[in-house]
């Protein structure tokens, strides 16, 4: 393990100010919840007033989805975090001397915008400058993620127990360290060679699939925003208390997005997750309408665990599915599912002042429960081609070659040589060129050039031997990744499966587990598997 924590701990000055920053950015997500409450009592304003905080924040940052990979890949990714840092700087400044309701859901929106600039550009930055590997960049980045969510909802409550105006300043002066980090520390980096149009997002939404996927998406979050903007206001608790509830609501969701969701893809295909996730949401939507102060915040925490799985298999879902760039996908899905962002945090209260509280929980129930019946009744626009199975002839099963691109390589087609000569029979070289999903945002782990290119040099070396070799390239999300080779196996049935080790602590098996014990599990498709290296 020390050998990961090197890896992780030893990056650049840039890749630091820059986790820094995000940490500041994902801390707005739950920092005004705690003080919602004194808001409304320090402006003289009702709930669905002060939840037009909520509102005007995601109203922005969902156009600015479409906005946002056009001016990054034209400005490169120094200046638009210094942009997007900036003008949450000057916002949520600007939020802490409003003296109305109005002024302040303005400048909330201005602090969207600067987020909306800061958030999509960060990860693809610390990726770029990171010099310890991309899962380290990856972790770096999760890291940032989570720290954000779960001290969000303590600084806000920790800041606000003095003045609802003060985590709106503490946020620009966090986010100023940040700003001078990055100006100072981090390097101009190379503009994307490939510039994004500003209609590519829209057109991408013509894809049955990803559309599906956003309409879903939507409905989950007109609850996962009531959960969220709406609650507080029901809580009837103290700043501090408010702000330990949400602490662990963004904990789970934290832990629960990186290090469960991927788990339970190994077992469960993504339709089943989320269909279970949205049902669950709506069961704990159905206790809180009819249930005391203290079972609601146990129903809030506990959500967040539900949400972290569920954020993360959507996204997956709607980047998978898309025949667009991912980037540009990303874009129109999250265009889409942002306006519950705007619509929820504004009908919850507004429902609640009309016809109570277990009015507005009922209806997010409900609303869960349409993006469960969407998902199952388009399920089929998930589910993959069936592949035609490999056609061997009359000559023995294969000898199947899963290549990493490491180390472990060239003794696996050295073994895979030998027992090739030995069984005079074929082999299927197969290479995974895998993609993470974080956040709402997916990161290439290897170029689709470098993988052929893989592929096509380790098949020479059979092919000299006169040895029959075929290969296989599969691209897909990391979460699914046993998945597919799951179903390559199944199609190729091969005699024997040649894998590379990795030692147990392999940064990439804090996501998805070993490769090896899922295989394992499998041993009546599997058949015999051999772990060289």
């Amino acid at each position: 393990m020390s050998g990961n924590k090197a890896r992780f701990f030893h990056q650049p000055r840039a890749v630091w100010a820059t986790a820094f920053a995000c940490v500041v950015g994902f801390m707005s997500i739950g920092l005004v919840d705690p003080i919602l409450t004194s808001i409304a009592r320090g402006l003289n304003a009702t709930p669905s007033q002060v939840s037009l905080l909520f509102t005007s924040y995601f109203l922005v940052t969902s156009i600015m989805m479409l906005v946002t990979g056009f001016v990054s890949s034209r400005l490169g990714g120094r200046k638009t975090l210094l942009l997007g840092s900036g003008l949450i700087i000057i916002f949520s400044a600007l939020a802490g001397t409003s003296n109305s309701v109005a002024e302040l859901v303005s400048y909330r929106a201005g602090w969207g915008l600067g987020n909306a600039f800061f958030v999509v550009t960060a990860l693809s930055v610390i990726v770029a400058s990171s010099t310890q590997g991309t899962m380290a960049a990856i972790l770096m980045y999760e890291s940032a993620l989570g720290l954000g969510l779960a001290a969000g909802p303590l600084v806000g409550a920790a800041l606000g127990a003095h003045s609802w105006r003060w985590p709106f300043f503490g946020t620009a002066t966090l986010m100023s360290i940040g700003f001078l980090a990055i100006a100072l520390w981090l390097p101009e980096l190379p503009k994307p060679k490939v510039k994004t149009s500003l209609t590519a997002p829209l057109k991408a939404l013509s894809h049955g699939g990803l559309m599906t996927a956003a309409v879903s998406a939507f409905f989950y979050n007109f609850a996962f925003f009531t959960i969220l903007a709406f609650t507080p206001f029901v809580l009837h608790m103290s700043a501090h208390g408010v702000g330990m509830i949400f602490f662990g609501w963004g904990l789970l969701l934290a832990i629960f997005s990186v290090l469960v969701a991927p788990r339970l893809q190994n077992h469960f295909s993504s339709v089943q997750i989320l269909v279970s996730c949205m049902l669950a949401i709506a069961l704990l939507l159905c206790i809180m309408a009819a249930s005391s102060a203290i079972v609601i915040a146990g129903c809030v925490i506990a959500s967040g665990a539900v949400s972290g799985i569920a954020n993360t298999v959507f996204t997956e879902i709607a980047l998978e599915i898309s025949d667009a760039p991912r980037p540009v996908a990303s874009a129109g899905y999250n265009f889409v599912r942002w306006f519950a962002g705007v619509v929820a945090p504004f009908v919850a209260p507004k429902l609640a002042e009309s016809f109570g509280t277990a009015s507005s929980f009922s209806l997010a129930a409900a609303f869960a429960v349409v993006s469960a019946l969407i998902l199952f009744n388009r399920r089929t626009v998930f589910a993959a081609e069936e592949p035609e199975p490999e056609d061997y002839g009359k000559t023995e099963r294969p000898i199947l070659v899963a290549l990493a691109g490491d180390g472990h390589d060239d003794v696996l087609l050295g073994e895979a040589a030998v027992l090739a000569r030995t069984r005079s029979c074929p082999v299927n070289l197969l290479h995974v060129r895998s993609w993470e999903v974080i956040d709402d945002q997916a990161v290439e782990l290897e170029s689709t050039a470098k993988a052929t290119q893989l592929l096509g040099t380790a098949s020479k070396s059979f092919q000299t031997e006169n040895i029959p070799v075929t290969t296989h390239l599969i691209e897909t999300a990391g979460n699914l990744l046993s998945e597919h080779v799951l179903e390559h196996i199944r199609l190729v049935n091969p005699a024997i499966i040649l894998l590379g080790h990795r030692p147990e602590n392999h940064i990439s098996h804090l996501h998805h587990g070993r490769l090896a014990d899922i295989l394992n599990q499998q041993k009546n498709l599997v058949g015999e598997l051999r772990i060289v290296g």
